[in-house]
């Protein structure tokens, strides 16, 4: 969470005796940047929750096992996360509103395709563009939001935590009520919504200008494409690795597979060492508790959508309903990040962000767990519930904390790789569930993924906050800290 700023960290400006009150100026931008991004991510998110109800409909639509759709979730969040870091690089050329309208024209035209796909393979193509707008989307709202004073910026940030926790939960209603009514393709579409959705961002674009502008990360040159290509193609990877079990991947190309994310991994390492400003500067990672941030991140996002996966097919088997009762009975849970995102704001003053982000990774262990051992409806709510608690707060938890780890311009790329962390987690988790089903029972899958979040306890738990200080503004750049 973000501390106080430390004196000689960074000049103050006194403002003149006739300028309005600081803190009531910083609070209403606060609340008003906050209710207009986190509108504009309602749309992306619930892209993550609405296909999650739709995913039997679409294996048996398409006959593909039931295993094999997790693609459909997992590819999202992977181009999600790939196209984070390259937006918080972009960050220093262009204006958070152009990341923004950028992103958006992507997301709708991937999930237009996505929808319109005859086959699984075109349904995931239209998924990974989607995914990437939704990415870039992200860091620009995020951008702004961050820029703000301390205690304002969580304000933003847990307006948005909350907005993206409802939508992805209440996906689960809205995507049960347009499977039952319109169809899955319907349901793979709906992000096309977000094209209207930019003229909410009108009247806010000198406040999206303002905010995530100014700040330049210092790579104004080309953009690193062999550090970007190579952390694709390990996280690609990863995924596909992870999958390759439930879809019937052949093992030579598993191997071929393998062999890639083996070499991919050695690349990133040499890229990172032999380049200080590439994709991944050496510098932003050696960060104390960049690291430490982006796993605990990673682990909880895991845990949310491995259970997200999970969970509506769960809940069909017990009542023998359908998707629309599924999500229905879902509703509840995603209700929770609401309040979570009233209350990080109120524990900020008593907890540090690193206990804060132990005790939502614990409540993402607990919620994997009684979802994976659960028989009724009611404890897989419950189980669902408190995973959502893990990520609403997650978010403005750690996005909080994130600029106070690197040095002022490093912000946006800092900002990029630590979502790439919480995204790449996220695909990491229904990949696993999926991977790991089609070798042991489903709640034994379920159970392992688990340990993910508990690392994220772990972490949390040995992180000592004094330990962390930003590094001071005149450091020279490329140097490793």
């Amino acid at each position: 969470m973000s501390q106080p700023t430390q004196p000689g960290t960074t000049p103050q400006t006194i403002a003149p005796a006739e300028a309005p009150a600081p803190e009531r100026t910083n609070a209403s931008d606060g609340r008003r940047l906050g209710l207009t991004s986190g509108l504009l991510v309602l749309p992306m998110y619930v892209a993550l929750g609405a296909p999650s109800v739709a995913l039997p409909a679409v294996g048996r639509a398409l006959t593909v096992p039931f295993g094999a759709t997790a693609w459909i979730l997992a590819a999202w969040s992977l181009t999600s996360a790939l196209a984070m870091p390259v937006a918080g690089r972009l960050l220093a050329r262009w204006s958070p509103f152009h990341i923004l309208v950028a992103g958006v024209v992507a997301l709708a035209a991937g999930s237009a395709l996505a929808g319109a796909g005859p086959t699984l393979s075109v349904v995931i193509v239209g998924r990974l563009i989607g995914g990437a707008g939704a990415g870039a989307t992200v860091i620009a709202v995020y951008a702004a939001a961050t820029a703000l004073p301390g205690r304002q910026r969580i304000r933003a940030l847990g307006i948005v935590a909350a907005a993206s926790a409802t939508a992805s939960g209440c996906g689960t209603l809205l995507g049960g009520a347009v499977t039952a009514w319109l169809g899955w393709r319907a349901v793979l579409a709906i992000p096309v919504l977000a094209l209207p959705l930019l003229l909410v961002a009108l009247p806010s674009r000198r406040a999206l200008t303002r905010n995530g502008g100014g700040e330049r990360n210092g790579s104004t040159g080309r953009l690193d494409i062999v550090g970007a290509a190579v952390l694709s193609v390990l996280a690609g990877s990863l995924i596909t690795l992870l999958q390759a079990h439930s879809v019937g991947l052949p093992v030579p190309v598993t191997l071929v597979v393998a062999t890639a994310g083996v070499l991919a991994a050695v690349g990133l390492w040499w890229r990172v060492r032999g380049t200080p400003d590439g994709f991944v500067p050496r510098r932003v990672i050696a960060s104390p508790g960049f690291l430490v941030a982006g796993l605990i991140g990673g682990t909880v996002f895991a845990g949310y959508y491995g259970v997200l996966f999970r969970a509506p097919s769960l809940i069909e088997q017990a009542t023998g309903g359908g998707p629309l009762e599924a999500g229905v009975l879902l509703v509840p849970a995603a209700a929770c990040s609401v309040l979570t995102g009233r209350l990080i704001g109120t524990l900020t003053d008593r907890f540090t962000g690193w206990r804060m982000s132990a005790g939502l990774a614990a409540l993402t262990v607990v919620g994997v767990l009684v979802v994976a051992f659960s028989t009724g409806p009611v404890p897989v709510v419950v189980g669902t519930a408190l995973t959502v608690c893990g990520f609403a707060g997650a978010q403005a938890v750690l996005m909080s904390l994130a600029p106070d780890l690197v040095a002022a311009d490093d912000r946006h790329t800092a900002q990029g790789l630590l979502n790439f962390m919480n995204a790449l987690g996220g695909g990491i988790g229904p990949a696993a569930v999926a991977g790991l089903s089609g070798i042991v029972p489903a709640p034994v899958a379920l159970a392992a993924l688990a340990a993910l979040p508990l690392t994220g306890l772990v972490l949390g738990l040995t992180r000592r906050p004094a330990a962390d200080r930003r590094p001071a503004p005149d450091t020279p750049r490329g140097t490793p800290r």
